[in-house]
């Protein structure tokens, strides 16, 4: 999708960090935003910085996880502009922890937000836009730990694996449509991810340890942080350019070739055994 100018966009998560800087620099791109966050007084900063760029902003609050609250989101964007051209189902969240630590409410947590608030979004959205024709796109964001697997954030990585899984199918079925999908895996990004906003009460809070494994996990410089406008950038370039996949972090190719060659391997051990005597 090449022309974004007055076109709509609805991006969740927008009250900080990734969202935020997604509502900022496709407002710059001529667009108008819907701003939607759980926090309110977020989502109403994000929107005023959209409208400070001469753009129509509007502030809804959303928690993504309430498939409710979410078609009330797509119902106030419509009526407001008309239409949605961008949706940005951004809206995320962290529990550090070995496969076995999190406790099932805290697994529940972190599937309900990163994995269904995707769900959410393209079942209450995808209709709308269907209906109001012409090109338009999804872009879903999930994380370098969709592609690759780390030390001590298993649900966090389980859903997003999931988000990726979910945008390549859905990418198929709606081809046909002229709707594009693309998914987002960025790397460490200056973010209030960490903080771990709405948690659970017994959510455990991320340690220098948990960082310091993950940055082990790969390349001395995979543990960059890097700016959320950098992300927001490289997502309008992906829009533009109908990029399925788009990462941040090419210092982290290393890992996802790893990956890569286990399975390449596992389909020549496959082919070595059919090959085999019987």
């Amino acid at each position: 999708m090449r022309e974004l100018r007055d076109r709509v966009a609805v991006v969740t998560g927008a009250g900080s960090g990734i969202g935020r800087a997604l509502s900022e620099v496709l407002a710059e791109a001529g667009m108008h935003v819907v701003a939607a966050d759980l926090d309110l007084a977020d989502a109403e900063a994000a929107a005023e910085a959209v409208r400070a760029r001469e753009r129509r902003g509007l502030a809804v609050e959303v928690d993504v996880t309430d498939r409710g609250a979410v078609e009330e989101l797509a119902r106030r964007s419509y009526e407001a502009f008309g239409a949605c051209h961008l949706l940005c189902n951004n809206a995320g969240v962290l529990v550090m922890g070995t496969a076995l630590a999190p406790v099932p409410e805290q697994w529940d947590w972190v599937v309900d937000v990163n994995l269904r608030g995707v769900l959410h979004g393209v079942q209450c959205f995808v209709p709308r836009m269907l209906a109001q024709g012409g090109p338009a796109h999804i872009v879903n964001t999930a994380s370098m730990a969709g592609l690759a697997p780390s030390p001590r954030v298993a649900a966090y990585t389980a859903s997003k694996y999931a988000v990726v899984g979910f945008s390549e199918c859905l990418r198929i079925d709606l081809e046909e449509h002229g709707i594009g999908v693309s998914v987002v895996c960025p790397g460490g990004v200056k973010s209030r991810l960490f903080e771990g906003r709405h948690r659970p009460s017994d959510a455990p809070v991320l340690s220098s340890d948990d960082l310091a494994a993950v940055a082990r996990a790969g390349s001395p410089d995979s543990a960059v942080l890097i700016d959320p406008e950098r992300v927001a950038r490289a997502v309008l370039d992906g829009v533009r350019d109908g990029d399925l996949y788009i990462v941040t972090h090419p210092q982290m190719r290393d890992q996802v070739e790893a990956r890569c060659r286990d399975l390449l391997a596992a389909f020549d051990k496959a082919a070595a055994r059919q090959g085999a005597p019987a």
